[in-house]
């Protein structure tokens, strides 16, 4: 039977909605599988160690007299952001550059890889070594010799001393995805590092103590000092320390990949959701058109139970091979993901395992018993007499309750992709609501298109309309998954590309694009001088003063004050704080009043964000220490920021006479015009320990980032666009026969055959128009929605979102009326009129 089946074609639409829903969900699946192995198998390289020991300051003596006595091996890194120059005299260039000094021995986990070859570098091709810089000597990444104009074997300054470029990274392991390392990386011996005097107390630097067991057996002594460190930093309330072990290493790294599991996972689960309504629809008309067929077998003998039995297997063979097909469609698709956002990941990762392609077929199978198994299961209730009277037995209550099982599956599905109950009901309601909107929207649309019925004297307009109103069930379930396919296409696309200009309007054309960090006071004046030499008009230079929180209303900050991890990382890390009479331009005092700077007075004004975020409130006393000056302050004001105009702004403002004896650089964020271009190889030949960042680089590196990951998602929604094509191709195959009948009487009362093919095409476009419309809408309020409360800035409706949906919509909605009613007009009339 399923042999016949399937020649006849009755199996194939079911066959092609499982392997589109199984195919989506299955090459996210052997996706994250693979980057999940790459981050297991890389653990202990992505630390470099063991165990790792981030601070902001050199790591105590004592811990480290600790781990030598536990027989453990060390390594040192000092990370840090400057300026790297090359070239000589007014020829010479400078850029930001990502700095690290390590010492031998480094990495103690894991394989550097170096090369000469600048093309090998940038392919992650080179040799491995065991080896660090020698002294004289700096290691650098490939993209850093264009943008100097140097070469390997040519002089590079940093700071006061000079280094020969004697080898190009292709690899680091431990490198991480922090923001100072989006500069090219310079790495150098840790002896040549003093000599740079690039570090002093101003500096952000990152010192890390790798530890590591002399061999696999000795872990256990690892995890003792591990311990041991854990409670020497809560005993002494030890700040800006964070100790990293395999267990949770990189926790930023399996943060962002969690979230993209989830969000991944759940685009997929949309469009198998979608496939999941094309498979119950299939699963109907498989029912509708078999009916006479068991009552014939039930006529002859067979009982209900050996029918039900009969299509379970069938449809278990149809399942299995349909999951088997996704799961193959499923990994081809994965490669296509690799491809798309292959810079962001690891060149060798692991091949997949099994366990992907067993969740595809687990999920292929539970979509089946979901939603094909209710009118599977009526079929063994078809009685034997319909053989004569042709009639339906009414749906027996068992096969009722499984409809049921479809909307248990579905949330099941939901919760076994999402990971977390809450994401998963709420996508569950978003999906359902979703969909009830749409079908509201769709049949207020057929109430409206009943009175245009006579708009037009056209007879193919008539005939149209009318077959939409014939059908109103069927035509809203066309108009609502193919809008809901079109619309998650859109919000990636068109809506992504409005979004983008959006934010690009929000940043003034001369908002600033160089950040200069690190000024001393002495310098201050000059450097000042030289930026409006380049034609700056009116350079400030604000304060920064490094402080950490240490008491908040004469109560000590610890580990326990705060539960969310916001809190306690802030609470963790040092404040860029800043000192000035009058408010900043761009902030908004949004509660309290500007300080008036009296004598004898501490008074503090916090961004609105940062005081949510710490519990902090109108009259909190602030203790900061400052490399020794303590000084408490009073919060008699709190701030809101406008971050997208790129000015320089601090979460803590104190006032200047409480500030007088803190140690203090100064900073300034400037519009540098093109004529002023090299200032920074200006600087950095007179001024060493300056940083200059040219923010308008790093935007386009995160940009072209982001571009990336959202290809990747635009490719996934292709097949949540396939799925609603398909929900619309059974759902026209499902009124297929009454069609036939239908255009083999109007053909004999006179139609002609290109007057019915006319009003198919004008049927589809109507359908198709009206899905593109609903769905355009749908992703202009998900755009405005996120440009309003989640980006916030001024949102500009734009019409070729509507163009562009309706356009698709009505093409998409042609091919998929196409695919499915082709036939229809090929069958002669009298043959129509002999069958009925």
């Amino acid at each position: 039977m399923t042999a016949r089946d399937w020649r006849a074609g009755e199996l194939r639409f079911l066959l092609v909605a499982l392997i589109v829903a199984v195919a989506a969900l299955a090459s996210v699946g052997f996706f994250i599988d693979r980057m999940r192995a790459g981050l297991a198998r890389d653990a202990n390289q992505l630390l470099g160690a063991d165990l790792l020991v981030n601070a902001d300051q050199p790591v105590a003596p004592a811990w480290r007299a600790e781990a030598q006595r536990r027989g453990l091996l060390l390594a040192d890194t000092v990370t840090f952001p400057s300026m790297a120059q090359g070239g000589e005299g007014e020829d010479s260039q400078a850029q930001l550059a990502s700095i690290k000094a390590v010492s031998t021995g480094y990495p103690l986990r894991g394989e550097l890889k170096i090369t000469t070859n600048p093309d090998d570098a940038s392919t992650a091709i080179g040799q491995r070594t065991r080896d660090v810089p020698a002294p004289g000597t700096v290691w650098v990444d490939a993209n850093l010799l264009p943008a100097l104009g140097v070469k390997v074997g040519d002089a590079l300054q940093l700071g006061d001393s000079r280094f020969t470029i004697a080898q190009l990274l292709a690899a680091e392991p431990d490198r991480g995805a922090s923001f100072a390392n989006f500069a090219p990386r310079v790495m150098l011996n840790l002896s040549d590092l003093p000599a740079t005097k690039l570090v002093d107390n101003f500096a952000r630097v990152t010192y890390r103590m790798q530890v590591a067991a002399p061999s696999k057996n000795d872990l256990a002594r690892v995890r003792d000092y591990d311990t041991w460190v854990r409670a020497r930093i809560k005993a002494d309330n030890v700040k800006g320390v964070r100790v990293e072990s395999l267990e949770n290493g990189r926790p930023e790294m399996q943060a962002t990949l969690d979230r993209a599991d989830r969000f991944l996972s759940l685009v997929g689960l949309l469009s198998a959701m979608l496939a999941a309504v094309a498979v119950a629809m299939a699963a109907r008309r498989f029912m509708q058109r078999h009916l006479d067929a068991c009552a014939m077998l039930r006529c002859l003998g067979m009982t209900q139970n050996g029918v039900g039995a009969m299509y379970l297997i069938e449809f278990a063979l149809v399942g299995l091979a349909g999951s088997l097909v996704g799961v193959a469609v499923g990994f081809a698709a994965h490669f296509v993901l690799l491809e798309l956002i292959g810079s962001l990941l690891p060149a060798d990762l692991p091949p997949v395992s099994l366990l992907p392609a067993l969740q595809g077929i687990a999920t292929g199978m539970l979509l089946l018993v979901g939603f094909a198994l209710p009118p599977v299961l009526q079929l063994r209730n078809v009685p034997h007499n319909r053989v004569i009277r042709r009639e339906q037995a009414a749906p027996q209550p068992m096969a009722l309750a499984t409809y049921g099982l479809g909307t248990g599956v579905f949330v099941a599905l939901l919760l076994w992709q999402a990971g977390d109950p809450k994401l998963a009901l709420i996508t569950a309601g978003g999906f359902l609501a979703g969909f009830a909107f749409f079908a509201l929207v769709a049949w207020l649309g057929l109430r409206l298109l009943r009175r245009l019925r006579g708009a037009f004297q056209n007879q193919s307009w008539r005939f149209a309309v009318t077959s939409l109103q014939r059908r109103p069930g069927a035509t809203v379930v066309q108009v609502v998954s193919l809008a809901l396919g079109l619309m998650a296409l859109l919000l990636l696309t068109v809506v992504r590309g409005d979004l983008v200009a959006a934010w690009q309007r929000s940043t003034p054309e001369n908002a600033p694009n160089r950040f200069i960090i690190n000024v001393l006071p002495d310098q201050k004046d000059d450097v000042a001088e030289r930026i409006a030499q380049a034609g700056v008009q009116q350079p400030v230079l604000y304060p920064m003063i490094r402080g950490r929180l240490t008491a908040v209303n004469g109560n000590a900050i610890t580990a326990g004050t705060y539960t969310s991890d916001d809190a306690r990382r802030l609470a963790n890390r040092e404040f860029n704080l800043s000192t000035m009479a009058d408010a900043p331009e761009g902030n908004d005092i949004v509660a309290g009043s500007w300080y008036r700077d009296a004598p004898g007075v501490s008074e503090a004004s916090v961004e609105q964000g940062i005081a949510k975020t710490l519990g902090l409130k109108l009259g909190d006393v602030m203790r900061f220490d400052m490399a020794g000056t303590v000084v408490d302050a009073k919060v008699t004001s709190l701030r809101k920021l406008e971050w997208g105009s790129m000015r320089a702004n601090f979460f803590v403002i104190i006032n200047p006479q409480a500030m007088a004896n803190a140690p203090a650089t100064y900073m300034t964020a400037f519009h540098l015009p093109e004529r002023g271009a090299n200032l920074a190889s200006t600087l950095a030949r007179a001024y060493p320990n300056l940083t200059v960042i040219d923010v308008s680089g790093i935007i386009r590196q995160i940009q072209e980032v982001v571009d990336q990951v959202v290809t990747a998602v635009e490719f996934l929604f292709l097949f949540t666009l396939a799925s609603g094509v398909l929900v619309l191709y059974a759902a026209l195959m499902g009124s297929q026969s009454e069609r036939t009948r239908e255009a083999g009487l109007l053909r004999a009362l006179g139609a002609t055959r290109k007057q019915l093919a006319t009003a198919q095409r004008i049927e589809f476009v109507l359908v198709g128009g009206l899905a593109g419309l609903l769905a355009a809408t749908g992703a202009a309020a998900l755009g405005w929605g996120l440009a309003t409360y989640q980006f916030k800035f001024e949102w500009a409706f734009e019409p070729g979102v509507w163009l562009a949906g309706i356009a698709v919509g009505a093409a998409c909605a042609l091919v998929g009326g196409w695919l499915g009613l082709r036939s229809v007009l090929r069958q002669p009339p009298l043959q129509t009129l002999r069958e009925a």
